[in-house]
């Protein structure tokens, strides 16, 4: 792993594992990496108690990152019908993250603390991947996912490159897409890993970098790589065999916002190679944030919140999956996604938009 990148990152004092995971080799590793750090034996790694609903961890919020791990085994394995990003949601191979982002939805579902869970029995869920691609077959049409490929995300829950700082299940599900016909992996990051670029991906993973302006990329992307860091990795990840791609998200509205995604647009296609450029392809995504996550981040980080929480342009919408959501307001949102497709078009005229909302 990247020393000072995982270093500043991670300085890993405590690892929660579930009951007899050293069982997987797996396990095993992680816990070889972080000698030094004490081991607790907690019954199911979702329900750490002192950690997941403790409210007064949040004053914890970015230390709990840096120095917890959890182990545990991910016992429900299946593969969810996506078809916006992805055509499959893959089972997870790890979730939470190292990384601080104040707008994430995961934080609200674990309860006030989110550090890095890595699933130990890796072997199970690749062979179940495995098995699920060969029943797919050749896809029968293009969609938005992708032309050819079936398209599984691998990191709905956490930062993948992140995640590689900890183990190797990243650099498994790499080689298996490397190998697994008519499918692809892709995971978004907001984190440069060049360890990465050391792997043999042979076109069958995709990297969505995410992006957006500098200036509100400071005050939220708490503890990630900068966005100029990210734009200058891009043609470094097309070269070692990877598809790149971009995640404009969260697109965040505020007096200045077209502005600064113009200045970023031209950055990108200054920062860039012809190659990168012709392959590239973007999804667009406005922020969605949620009033329960807004009252924890006021308790670590209230200045993001004042970008974020907007109730004057601002509406509450259900979610699919029946959650109470904060939205920008109907109408207004439709024209402002309208005016960034037309600048990204402007300028950046080879990238195609997959999807916008």
């Amino acid at each position: 792993m990247p020393a000072d990148l995982a270093d500043r990152l991670l300085d890993v004092r405590r690892i929660y594992h579930e009951p007899d995971i050293e069982r997987f080799p797996r396990a095993r590793q992680v816990l070889e990496r972080f000698p030094d750090a004490e081991r607790i034996q907690v019954l199911s790694h979702q329900a750490i108690p002192g950690l997941h609903g403790n409210a007064g961890a949040v004053e914890d919020w970015v230390r709990n990152k840096r120095e917890v791990l959890v182990l545990g085994e991910k016992k429900s394995l299946s593969a969810r019908r996506n078809e916006r990003s992805s055509d499959w949601i893959a089972p997870s191979t790890a979730n939470g993250c190292a990384m601080a982002c104040s707008y994430c939805y995961v934080p609200r579902r674990k309860g006030f603390a989110n550090p890095i869970t890595v699933f130990a029995n890796i072997e199970a869920v690749l062979g179940y991947l495995e098995r699920h691609a060969g029943r797919q077959g050749v896809k029968p049409e293009p969609n938005q996912c992708d032309p050819v490929d079936w398209v599984y995300d691998i990191g709905e829950n956490s930062d993948c490159s992140a995640d590689a700082l900890v183990s190797d299940n990243v650099r498994d599900l790499v080689d298996l897409y490397a190998r697994l016909p008519h499918a692809k992996a892709s995971f978004a990051t907001k984190l440069v890993n060049r360890d990465l670029l050391g792997w043999d991906p042979r076109g069958g993973t995709r990297v969505r970098f995410s992006l957006m302006p500098e200036g509100p990329s400071r005050l939220v992307d708490v503890r990630t790589s900068r966005i100029a860091d990210r734009i200058a990795a891009m043609d470094d990840f097309v070269e070692a065999g990877y598809e790149v791609h971009l995640n404009l998200s969260p697109v965040i509205v505020h007096e200045t916002w077209l502005e600064e995604w113009a200045e970023l647009l031209e950055q990108v296609a200054d920062g860039t190679s012809a190659r990168t450029r012709a392959q590239l392809a973007a999804e667009i995504i406005f922020l969605t944030h949620h009033e329960g996550l807004h009252e924890v981040n006021l308790g670590w980080h209230p200045r993001g919140e004042e970008l974020l929480w907007r109730p004057d342009i601002q509406e509450t919408k259900r979610s699919q999956s029946g959650q109470t959501n904060v939205r920008y307001r109907t109408g207004w949102k439709g024209r402002w996604v309208r005016q960034l497709t037309d600048l990204l078009a402007e300028k950046l005229p080879e990238c195609r938009v997959r999807y916008a909302f």
